[in-house]
């Protein structure tokens, strides 16, 4: 039975979402040479074709590592929007091809989350995707989605690793090729397999000095072809070490000291250890169960409505061993770490905290919580990464677990003896960028839900609408609460 006053059910969600702005055949995320090209087939098949990428993104997302891990080595150059956006098309032709070919462009346009009807949303008129640029959010409605995000840095901690200098390998290329704005003089890569090499290449090509790389294993991981243009340019690749200490003043980095002894003196350590798809949007929209496969060319109508294309769809298969590579130097760098040591660096949480599933110390700590650990965690059942993070709030800041996530989860399998495969990793929820209330906010709410704000959600036991308060309707209501005739 449905509370009805006037032919109203005030507890109905009809109405009350918003509607798109407009609407696409198909939408393409991430303007990168996988998405661009899936943009022009397309738009050769005759759809109507929109094209969102973040990039240029703000100086105060750089500064929280998002969307890759930029390691606070940028030029003041990132926060002139209009410097940065010049820069991208200098960089990338291709846009313009794109464009002239009638595909929709939108630069610095974040897609925070995908909706389609499932749990949760069953309410939805049509299947839509978020966007936000720097002063407001909207729907966007369409028919098919290509998500083409890419692939983002991956950290690792070690003491000294939270101060500006320390940054990711694909970030190091994005401010050098992409933006042309990256602050540092002279680099040393850790790491040694194709990544590090071409990031120590390109540096080299772009007037970077570059110190050096380190390799934790006994001999370069790469393509002998690689490696020997490395080692013909006169750059050292330094075996069997690997960074234990990064030193460093008010502007960061100063020196790296490393595990056989030796000192590096360089203003950025460039982490070039591997890479993750960026699957963000996939995650928030009920994970694998909303990705269909990719098989090439313009997708026809009627086919898969959510697709993943490039780096976001997994890493290329090179033969490479990436898994156990990386478990070797977290362990390595695990090492390492003190207990004081800053694992997720937004919230603060040290090592000790992980591991003995504590809070950060700006929360207090009761007598039970103290006697936690990941041990006792344990005994009842394997090791949760969504558990652990809402227990110690690492991945809960700003960044987004973009820095800790995926180390915390290699953390938790060397602690609890694990294949890393076995433990899950934290899920997201859009939306999956940091956006600020007054963008994310909608401040033109249908009429619908501001007549009946106080319940439209469908929580009537928690509720009596304002209105009725005070009013004869107020006791039905409760009549109804009380012997439990909502439906």
């Amino acid at each position: 039975m449905e509370l009805n006053f006037g032919g109203t059910d005030l507890c109905a969600v009809n109405g009350t979402r918003s509607k798109a702005e407009a609407r696409y055949d198909v939408v393409v995320v991430g303007a990168g040479p996988s998405g661009i090209a899936a943009a022009l087939d397309a738009v050769k098949g005759g759809a109507s074709v929109l094209l969102v990428d973040e990039n240029p993104v703000s100086g105060g997302l750089m500064g929280n590592d998002t969307p890759l891990y930029f390691g606070g080595r940028m030029t003041a150059a990132t926060q002139n929007s209009e410097r940065m956006l010049e820069a991208i098309f200098m960089s990338m032709p291709e846009l313009e091809t794109a464009m002239e070919a009638g595909v929709e462009l939108m630069l610095g346009t974040t897609a925070w989350g995908v909706y389609r009807n499932g749990p949760g949303a069953q309410s939805l008129p049509e299947q839509v995707v978020g966007l936000a640029n720097a002063e407001r959010s909207w729907m966007v409605a369409f028919d098919r989605i290509v998500l083409a995000t890419g692939a983002r840095d991956l950290a690792m901690a070690f003491p000294g690793w939270n101060q500006p200098g320390v940054m990711g390998a694909a970030a190091f290329q994005m401010l050098l090729s992409r933006y042309d704005a990256f602050s540092g003089r002279r680099i040393l890569v850790a790491g040694s397999h194709d990544l590090a090499l071409e990031t120590a290449l390109l540096a080299h090509e772009r007037g970077i000095e570059v110190a050096g790389l380190v390799e934790m294993r006994n001999a370069p991981q790469g393509d002998p072809k690689l490696v020997a243009k490395v080692e013909a340019l006169g750059i050292p690749i330094t075996c069997n070490t690997h960074p234990v200490e990064a030193k460093g003043g008010l502007d960061g980095v100063e020196q790296i000291n490393l595990a056989d002894g030796e000192t590096v003196a360089c203003d950025t350590l460039v982490m070039a250890i591997g890479l993750i798809p960026m699957i963000e949007l996939v995650d928030a929209m009920h994970g694998a169960r909303a990705l269909e496969p990719m098989r090439g060319g313009y997708i026809p109508k009627g086919e898969a409505t959510v697709t993943a294309v490039g780096d976001c769809a997994g890493l290329a298969d090179t033969g490479f061993d990436h898994i156990a590579y990386r478990m070797d130097w977290m362990r390595a760098l695990s090492n390492s770490c003190a207990d004081d040591t800053i694992i997720c660096q937004c919230e603060e949480v040290t090592r000790a905290d992980l591991i003995g599933v504590q809070p950060p110390n700006y929360l207090t700590r009761p007598a039970p919580m103290c006697a936690r650990s990941l041990e006792t965690l344990l005994q009842d059942g394997p090791a949760n990464q969504d558990q652990i993070k809402r227990l110690t709030r690492s991945g809960m800041g700003v960044c987004q677990g973009r820095r800790c996530r995926d180390q915390v989860a290699m953390l938790l399998a060397l602690e609890s003896d694990k294949p890393f495969g076995t433990i899950p990793l934290a899920t997201h929820r859009a939306p999956v960028r940091p956006l600020p209330m007054k963008i994310l906010a909608e401040w033109d709410e249908p009429s619908e839900m501001d007549a009946a704000w106080d319940v439209w959600f469908g929580i009537p036991t928690a509720w009596v609408p304002w209105e009725d308060i005070g009013t004869p309707h107020e006791d039905e209501h409760r009549e109804m609460l009380y012997t439990g005739m909502y439906k």
